[in-house]
């Protein structure tokens, strides 16, 4: 249709191919760029990838990601622009609506760390008293956050590396996000790095391909 439209030819260029290309080039600006690492790519869904000198491929993903956040938001909350999403999150206290570990053991030593999240919204008992849409917002974070670090812990240790590079839009001006998804996947023994201007990293790729 575009190409139509255009009424000129159009280089077509792979998606993850120039993502891939696009992240190599902005990890050469850090001081710490890694020679192999997981690829986490949040964007409406996720997409998780295996980056190394010579080869990067695809191995899987979740529905998981912008594109929750933006819907569970609006249901229950009603707040459905972006901007009043990452801005609210962070006044929310995530422990009124999602069941920690501390709340499971309250009174006893956890045989795990205390600050896990042992059920998102599952807090949520016969009534929403006290709940408050800030408090909504932070723990639909914090479901998508802990959601997309699992699935790239967990591709992290298949493949013998310890390196997660996070990109995507959905990190755009969303601190409470990216803190999730750093805190997490330190406490699950990997290395997170938050790729700064990491959603442009498709459009660099791009670029890249046409030289």
């Amino acid at each position: 249709m575009l190409q139509k439209l255009l009424q000129q030819s159009i280089l077509k260029i792979a998606e993850f191919e120039a993502t891939c290309k696009g992240v190599v080039y902005l990890l050469r600006e850090t001081e710490d760029m890694p020679q192999e690492f997981v690829l986490t790519n949040v964007g409406t869904g996720t997409s998780v990838h295996i980056v190394k000198p010579d080869s990067h491929f695809r191995i899987g993903g979740t529905g998981v990601g912008g594109g929750t956040l933006l819907g569970l938001s609006r249901l229950l909350t009603e707040v459905s622009d972006y901007d009043d999403i990452v801005r609210l999150a962070p006044q929310g206290v995530r422990d009124r609506v999602d069941l920690k570990v501390s709340h499971i053991y309250e009174g006893s030593e956890p045989p795990i760390s205390g600050d896990l999240t042992a059920s998102n919204f599952g807090n949520i008992t016969g009534t929403s008293s006290g709940i408050e849409t800030p408090d909504y917002l932070a723990s639909v974070i914090g479901l998508v956050g802990e959601t997309v670090t699992t699935v790239s812990v967990h591709a992290a240790m298949q493949h013998g590396l310890s390196t997660i590079v996070y990109i995507g839009s959905s990190f755009i001006g969303n601190e409470a996000l990216e803190k999730v998804v750093a805190d997490y996947t330190i406490l699950r023994g990997a290395h997170p790095l938050i790729l700064k201007n990491g959603e442009y990293s498709g459009a660099i790729g791009a670029l890249l391909s046409i030289e």
